[in-house]
């Protein structure tokens, strides 16, 4: 709010102190002495001053009033600034506690990933003896799956020899029902071994002799250049593709008769 000094009295005591100083300087009958006209002169100056004093009073009060505004700005600006200071350092605040609470998180997460990547190597561990072991076990079962089949396949041969054997007795005896009735039998014999993937395998009368599939019953015996098979002593045997024992056969000399092997 502007402040207005109030002027007219000011104006009166001009007035006054100017009259005054006339009063002075006019003297009818007479002529005024010098110090009349000094003090008439610092009259008049008094008078010229008290006139302007008002105006000097309400400019001090307005240059006053603007520093009391610009103080009282500047104290609100204060104000403002440590309104928002305080809002810094609470902000600030708030950081610190939200970067304690990340640094906290970060901490459990990596104790959370150091936990899960033992758990995975403890696992891994456990995983390769749990194979090792289940290899060691398959490798036990498979050996003994193995055996088993030696010892099965080598029952079965024994049969088929025994049974191959009938059927040569059967065509010694050179009764065509004992043949029939045993050829029969070792044919079905033979199915059912083939189901399996044994097969049994006879080589034909004058079947040229071959070493990887024929064998001698002396293993001595020397193989001469055309030999031919007289007949199969014992049957050979291939399972699943594979050959399992040759057929034992017995050659023919060069006269066409049968050796003595």
């Amino acid at each position: 709010m502007e402040t207005k000094i109030t002027k007219w009295p000011f104006f009166v005591g001009d007035l006054m102190l100017i009259a005054f100083a006339g009063f002075l300087c006019i003297h009818p009958g007479r002529a005024a002495e010098a110090w009349e006209f000094s003090v008439a002169a610092f009259v008049v100056i008094t008078a010229a001053a008290f006139g302007a004093a008002p105006y000097l009073l309400d400019y001090r009060a307005s240059v006053k009033l603007a520093e009391t505004g610009a103080l009282t700005t500047v104290v609100s600006q204060i104000q403002s600034l440590e309104a928002i200071a305080g809002q810094i350092q609470g902000a600030t605040g708030q950081w610190q506690t939200a970067q304690e609470q990340a640094d906290k998180t970060a901490g459990a997460a990596q104790q959370i990933a150091e936990r899960m990547s033992a758990e995975v190597k403890g696992f891994a561990e456990f995983m390769d003896k749990l194979n090792d072991r289940e290899k060691s076990a398959l490798r036990l079962e498979l050996e003994k799956f193995r055996r088993a089949e030696a010892e099965w396949l080598q029952v079965l041969v024994r049969m088929f020899d025994h049974v191959y054997a009938l059927y040569v007795g059967a065509l010694r005896s050179s009764q065509p029902s004992l043949i029939e009735q045993v050829g029969n039998f070792q044919s079905a014999c033979r199915d059912a071994a083939r189901r399996v993937g044994l097969a049994p395998f006879t080589a034909a009368e004058a079947e040229p002799f071959d070493d990887q599939r024929h064998q001698l019953a002396d293993d001595n015996a020397r193989v001469e250049p055309g030999a031919t098979v007289a007949e199969t002593i014992a049957a050979g045997y291939t399972f699943q593709g594979r050959l399992l024992r040759p057929a034992l056969v017995r050659l023919r000399n060069g006269n066409g008769e049968q050796s003595a092997n």
